[in-house]
């Protein structure tokens, strides 16, 4: 019994060895043809028979292995295309049942790719046969024709083109800067000195009306007491208009309204005139100091309001023609994770870095708590393109070379055809089509490149039987 065992198992061996080497000598099928008896018995014909155990061996004809074994009929239902089978084991066209389906070889080509071509069939250097090249396979209208079997060894695959809403997505990085028509800045008109200081400094958030010194100034003495006579004498106090220029020139050195309020309530010339806050906002700077001497001109403090803030965004050249105003623009500030804030784009400013090649966009961002402080870093996302539908295909379907664009037009039966595009904007994996492309042609959107090569190897090949023929 363990004999018996044993001489199977090397039996087994055996031919799988021969089988190896058989397979060495030349390339295997990738898809082989199972039918069993009964549909070969159905009535439809055999157009080749195919070893009974799978191996790569095929003949035209009814045939038997070395043991005795018929071999399996295959008919047309399942043939799936055996494009890597060496040419020797293929059945060849006169073998199909009716001499209507009988096509004529036109050359050989060489079974390496290379430009090498015979009217008459042939080995190469390896010892390979060339393969034959039908009447029909290659076309003058550029397209390319693969057998269902290597479509679906390749992946190819399509899908029509398409009218879709494109939206594109630019990031691009900025920071945040003051809204310049929120600055204020505190600066005497005329020379004065700062008698008191109020308990405020730099980075301090002050408001409207809040007061930050006192300044003791001659000309707003001197323009105070002008004032005060013209409003106080019996002739000219009844008459409102007599007291206007007084009362302006106390305006034009820039006096708080409070403070001429003050001096029309009491009725008495100050020695001291109390400065305010013009706005809300934040302390950007302190100058004064109790007992300086100010010039005119002078800045003695810097206030801004940051309940608005800008984001200024620096994007990539290449992006500015899909950039306009209006659109909506989300911003994330790098100090605050998970939180954004929304502005709309309000300025593209007409010029270029020479350095970076970026243009810088202002967004407006409301800043009610304050969060956003000026020259903090941001990345901000701005949502560009029409709500109009457009022609698309994916971007996958186009062979850009940099100088020509172009995709391949599913025909029908293995069929695909070339076809130059012009494209318009990309997102969402999408491309515009332009020009090139009907609304509905299928295109190949995978295993584009290799349809490419078929093409480029079949055109080379044609170039060349034709230049060798007399």
């Amino acid at each position: 019994m363990n004999r018996a065992v044993l001489a199977s198992a090397a039996a087994i061996i055996a031919a799988a060895g021969i089988g190896f080497i058989a397979g060495a000598q030349r390339p295997t099928a990738r898809a082989i043809a199972i039918v069993d008896p009964a549909a070969a018995e159905e009535g439809r014909a055999a157009i080749y028979f195919q070893d009974p155990d799978g191996k790569p061996a095929y003949s035209p004809t009814p045939r038997k292995t070395p043991d005795g074994r018929d071999y399996r009929a295959v008919p047309a239902g399942a043939d799936v295309g055996f494009d890597d089978v060496a040419p020797e084991t293929m059945p060849s066209a006169s073998a199909a049942p009716g001499g209507s389906a009988e096509r004529r070889i036109k050359y050989y080509r060489n079974p390496m790719g290379l430009p090498d071509t015979s009217p008459t069939p042939k080995k190469d250097s390896m010892g390979m046969d060339y393969i034959a090249v039908y009447q029909g396979d290659d076309t003058d209208d550029g397209s390319v024709k693969l057998s269902p079997g290597r479509i679906q060894r390749t992946g190819a695959k399509s899908e029509p083109a398409a009218r879709r809403v494109i939206r594109t997505v630019v990031r691009a990085p900025g920071t945040i800067q003051l809204d310049e028509r929120r600055v204020s800045v505190i600066s005497m008109r005329s020379e004065s000195f700062v008698l008191k200081v109020a308990n405020v400094t730099t980075g301090s958030h002050v408001v409207k009306g809040q007061p930050l010194m006192e300044v003791y100034s001659p000309s707003v003495s001197s323009a105070a007491a002008e004032y005060l006579a013209t409003i106080n004498s019996k002739a000219t106090s009844g008459d409102g208009s007599y007291g206007r220029g007084s009362r302006q020139r106390l305006m034009n050195l820039d006096v708080p309204d409070a403070a001429i309020a003050a001096i029309e309530k009491s009725r008495n010339v100050p020695t001291s005139i109390e400065w305010t806050a013009p706005r809300d906002g934040i302390v950007l700077e302190r100058n004064a100091i109790e007992g300086m001497r100010v010039q005119p001109g002078g800045v003695l403090f810097r206030i801004a309001d940051h309940s608005v803030m800008w984001a200024l965004i620096d994007v990539a050249e290449r992006d500015l023609g899909t950039i306009s105003k209006g659109q909506t623009a989300t911003v994330r500030a790098r100090s605050f994770p998970g939180r954004e804030f929304s502005g709309k784009v309000e300025v593209i400013y007409p010029e270029i870095n020479k350095e970076t090649r970026t243009a810088r966009i202002r967004v407006e961002l409301p800043n009610p708590d304050l969060a956003l402080l000026h020259d903090m870093y941001v990345d901000a996302q701005i949502e560009t393109g029409g709500g109009e539908p457009v022609l698309a295909v994916p971007e996958s379907a186009v062979m850009d070379t940099g100088s020509r664009q172009a995709v391949f037009v599913d025909k029908g039966q293995g069929r695909f055809e070339p076809r130059e595009v012009k494209l318009g904007h990309r997102g969402g994996g999408y491309v515009e089509i332009r020009q090139g492309v009907a609304d509905g042609e299928p295109v190949v959107v995978s295993a584009n490149f290799l349809i490419d090569a078929e093409s480029n190897l079949k055109a080379a090949l044609k170039g060349f039987a034709e230049g060798a023929q007399p």
